[in-house]
């Protein structure tokens, strides 16, 4: 009995405390005139956006937010002028923030615009442009692996990512196309070995020196592990460069899987950091037929070789000798780099040449 009397001697209270106001009142708050007109923003896509997938259709997912300083009535999304969803009865009336997904997406241009529309009919709007490529397909005979660096580490041919180690970026200092590769310290790039381990290998680039460090990986192919050469020189390949006195000297040293063999060029194979300014073409092919080394299009050293050897090659790094080549501090190469082309096949020099025309 006495919990009974206590939980009435609290109601008594609490009507008491209402009745003398000890709890505010709700006050009703006039929303004030309606001033401005909605904000648009559009988090994806956004201008200058490429879809790239195999597919000639694809879905994508339309992310937005859209405010107004006093009441949303409707939200509208439009493709190339075509209306595909209408929003509206929001619960936050002055704020929506959706992500729609578009069907079908076919390739070509497009032209993204979502409109909002508050509850005095003022509308805000913004738009962005964008495009779905064709799925790249191989230019060259042989073409297996294509880099273009227009601001996205991606192989076109496989549409596979690149793995991102540290900071790299790009630069608008392009050799072709829209982006290139920046390198930083301690960074750089890497991709799976599978597909590129084949009895023949290419690789093309367009590449524009950074002579400091005075040493470091450019293409490395090597497997796992920091031992002491040259039991990890024994398989795959290390493409890099280190000072040949007040120039900077290409190499190639490929493993067949017994031994390694070194392709130095000498003078030959040379940039000069205050005359090779510019962006230079380097190249190399491995093969049971013998090895090359090109710059320019023209071959700077060549030698016998009974075959590459990939044993434990799982990975393949560009920009830098990490992490499998690192023993006389090949490290992140902070030069730039563009259109990286692997084939699996050893190229002609005039193939190589046709290459850099077509690029020139």
């Amino acid at each position: 009995m006495k919990f009974l009397k206590y939980i009435w001697l609290f109601v008594i209270a609490l009507a008491f405390g209402c009745d003398e106001s000890y709890i505010d009142d709700i006050t009703p708050v006039e929303a004030g005139p309606d001033t401005e007109n909605p904000v648009v923003s559009i988090g994806f896509p956004v201008d200058g956006t490429q879809i790239r997938v195999v597919e000639d259709l694809t879905d994508i997912t339309v992310s937005f937010e859209v405010t107004d300083d006093v009441f949303l009535e409707e939200v509208t999304l439009q493709l190339d002028g075509n209306t595909f969803a209408t929003l509206s009865n929001f619960k936050d009336y002055r704020r929506v923030v959706e992500s729609i997904v578009y069907e079908d997406l076919t390739n070509g241009p497009h032209t993204l615009t979502i409109t909002g529309v508050d509850g005095e009919g003022k509308t805000g709007s913004a738009s962005v442009e964008f495009e779905k490529t064709e799925p790249y397909t191989a230019k060259y005979d042989g073409e297996i692996f294509y880099m273009p660096f227009d601001n996205e580490y991606l192989d076109l041919l496989t549409l596979t990512p690149a793995t991102v180690v540290g900071s790299p970026g790009f630069t608008a200092d392009a050799k072709v196309g829209t982006g290139a590769y920046q390198g930083a310290e301690g960074s750089y790039l890497t991709f799976p070995a599978a597909g590129l381990t084949n009895e023949e290998f290419s690789a093309v680039m367009w590449y524009k020196l950074n002579a400091e460090p005075n040493r470091a990986g450019i293409i490395v192919m090597g497997p796992e592990g920091e031992d002491a050469p040259p039991a990890t020189l024994n398989n795959g390949f290390k493409f890099f460069r280190e000072a040949g006195g007040e120039d900077q000297r290409i190499k190639l040293n490929a493993g067949n899987g017994e031994g390694n063999n070194w392709f130095d060029g000498g003078e030959d194979a040379d940039l000069n950091p205050m005359v090779d300014t510019d962006w230079q073409h380097l190249a190399f092919t491995i093969s049971p037929d013998g090895n090359k080394v090109y710059i320019n299009g023209n071959i700077v050293r060549e030698g016998d070789f009974p075959g590459p050897g990939w044993e434990g090659v799982e990975i393949m790094s560009i920009m830098s000798g990490a992490p499998n080549f690192t023993h006389w501090n090949h490290n992140a190469d902070l030069s730039q780099l563009d259109e990286l082309r692997i084939f699996n096949k050893a190229l002609t020099q005039e193939e190589i040449q046709q290459i850099i025309d077509d690029e020139n």
